[in-house]
């Protein structure tokens, strides 16, 4: 069974400030209690432990992501279903990851798979694509998640309806070689510059969809490797660091991540790994979006950049207890395995 988090009242203090110039706030020492009760509620929830699984009366009450992003939800579906069912081309990888972040909703998947599957670059039609995803539309159907907004990209695809941009967005990447441009990229930044060059693609898409990718087998890059800061973990950097001290975001987000078995040591935190996979740069990134929302609540005199002061999701428990699964190169799965059939027999 997992360790559960025992956190001091008041952190031992530093004897010299390892971030200085940097100037951290409380809410930082918030970010890394944060990270450990989120994830004690993850490894609660995965041994099959009834719930409430947290006294902390914010996370009960609203909804956050899991302290590593590939064990939420749809990017638990996103490898096993999308990503390792199916061929593994690099074009039929690409296009299945792709054709699913730019709707990122498992229901939409599943939707355009039982009408047009198995979904295959070599056998996409868009009036079959599109056909289905507007009649979805005139069902009053949702066909986008609202965990980010994407862009509607008519200003350069040319249609009033956002699904139909999207389809030939990915159609451009497609017929202009993208994803073997991808496979071939000697790093990951190199990878997120030629996703982020397509119309209606920022940072923040392109490096989401560049982790994605990185799941595959088309690439096999280190998360370690590079980062950059969404909106909101931007939002809260600057609720945990009051000044950063001519440091960029995706330098301190590499910071913390380097620094991370210290900053719990320090505060007396046991965390509990992935399986021994610690936070990598991506979770990191996360979390600071994440501490942003737990801090309007926590912390609503520390405002960030955007001025938020509510939490808009409130938690729901899902239904049954998933069997998590990784990309295969990650070596964690009979792990995994083995841990979760000995957790869900104990009583």
């Amino acid at each position: 069974m997992p360790n559960v988090p025992s956190v001091p009242q008041k952190p031992v203090p530093y004897r010299h400030n390892p971030w200085a110039p940097a100037e951290p706030t409380e809410v930082f020492d918030t970010y890394w209690r944060f990270a450990a009760e989120r994830q004690a509620i993850f490894f609660r929830k995965a041994a099959g432990i009834r719930g409430p699984w947290t006294d902390d009366p914010i996370l009960r009450e609203y909804k956050f992501t899991n302290a590593y992003r590939a064990t939420d939800r749809v990017s638990q579906f996103l490898i096993r279903q999308v990503i390792y069912q199916g061929g593994q081309e690099p074009e039929d990888v690409f296009f299945r990851v792709i054709l699913f972040k730019l709707f990122n909703r498992i229901d939409t998947w599943t939707l355009l798979d039982a009408a047009v599957g198995p979904i295959s670059w070599r056998t996409y039609g868009f009036a079959r694509y599109e056909r289905v995803l507007s009649d979805a539309l005139a069902r009053g159907d949702r066909i986008y998640s609202a965990a980010y907004m994407m862009p509607s990209g008519c200003s350069t695809f040319g249609s009033p309806r956002k699904h139909v941009n999207h389809l030939r967005l990915i159609e451009s990447m497609m017929n202009d070689g993208l994803p073997g441009q991808v496979g071939a990229a000697r790093s990951m930044m190199e990878a997120f510059e030629l996703i982020r060059s397509y119309p209606t693609i920022g940072d923040f898409l392109a490096y989401q969809f560049v982790t994605d990718l990185n799941y595959s087998t088309l690439l096999n890059f280190s998360e370690m490797e590079f980062v950059t800061a969404g909106p909101g973990a931007k939002d809260g950097i600057r609720k945990c660091f009051r000044s950063l001290g001519g440091l960029n975001e995706s330098e301190l987000i590499s910071l913390v991540a380097r620094r991370q078995d210290e900053e719990f040591n320090r505060r007396g935190i046991v965390f509990q790994s992935l399986w021994g996979r610690p936070l990598q740069l991506i979770d990191c990134q996360n979390l600071f979006c994440e501490v942003d929302k737990y801090a309007r609540v926590a912390h609503p005199e520390v405002q960030g950049v955007s001025g938020r002061s509510r939490i808009k999701q409130r938690y729901r428990p899902a239904d049954g207890v998933p069997d998590y699964w990784f990309p295969p190169k990650w070596n964690l799965n009979e792990t995994v395995h083995v841990w979760t059939q000995t957790a869900r027999r104990q009583p």
